[in-house]
C-alpha cells in the first residue's frame, strides 16, 4: 500500500493510439523516406568524386565513425554447405559424455573383476555364501541322523 499520499504506476491508465494518429505518423515517414532518397541520389555522385575514408565516415554516424576496431572476441558464425560437412571425421565428446562412457567402462571393469572373485566384495559374498553352505550341510546331516533315530525307534 503506497504511503504518504503517493500513487504507484500500477494503476495507471492505458494509452491506446487512435488509428489517425498512426496513419500520420506512417505519412511523415514515407515523406521523410522519399525525401531521403533524393538526397542520396545526389549524395552519391558527390561521394563518388571524394575519396574512400570520407565516404566511410559520411556512411558512419555517431561513435561508430570515430572507432574502426572490430570486437576481436566476437565469433562470426559461418554457415557450412552440406558438401563442406565431413561427416566421416570423429566428433569432440563433451565433458559429460566422457565422463558417461568412463563410468560406463569402470563399471564393466569391475563387474568383470567381481565375477572373477578378484574384488574385496566378491570375496565377502563369497564367505558369506560358504558359511551358508555348511550351516545348510550341517542341518540336513542332523536331520538325516533324528530320521533314522526316529526310524529306529519305530522299528523297536
Amino acid at each position: 500500500m503506497p504511503r504518504g499520499g503517493k500513487k504507484g504506476h500500477k494503476g495507471r491508465g492505458k494509452q491506446f493510439s487512435n488509428p489517425e494518429e498512426i496513419d500520420r505518423q506512417m505519412r511523415l515517414q514515407r515523406e521523410m523516406e522519399e525525401s531521403g532518397g533524393a538526397e542520396k541520389e545526389s549524395s552519391e555522385s558527390e561521394e563518388e568524386s571524394s575519396s574512400d575514408e570520407e565516404s566511410e565516415s559520411k556512411k558512419r554516424s555517431g561513435v561508430e565513425g570515430l572507432i574502426e576496431i572490430e570486437n576481436p572476441n566476437r565469433v562470426s558464425q559461418k554457415s557450412k554447405k552440406v558438401t563442406e560437412v565431413d561427416v566421416s571425421a570423429p566428433r569432440e565428446l563433451s565433458r559429460r559424455e566422457r565422463e558417461e562412457i568412463e563410468k560406463q567402462k569402470s563399471k564393466e571393469r569391475y563387474m568383470k573383476l567381481h565375477l572373477e572373485g578378484k574384488t574385496e566384495q566378491a570375496r565377502a559374498d563369497l564367505a558369506r555364501l560358504a558359511i551358508i553352505k555348511k550351516q545348510r550341510e550341517e542341518a540336513a546331516k542332523k536331520r538325516e541322523e533324528l530320521r533314522k533315530a526316529e526310524e529306529a525307534q519305530a522299528k523297536r
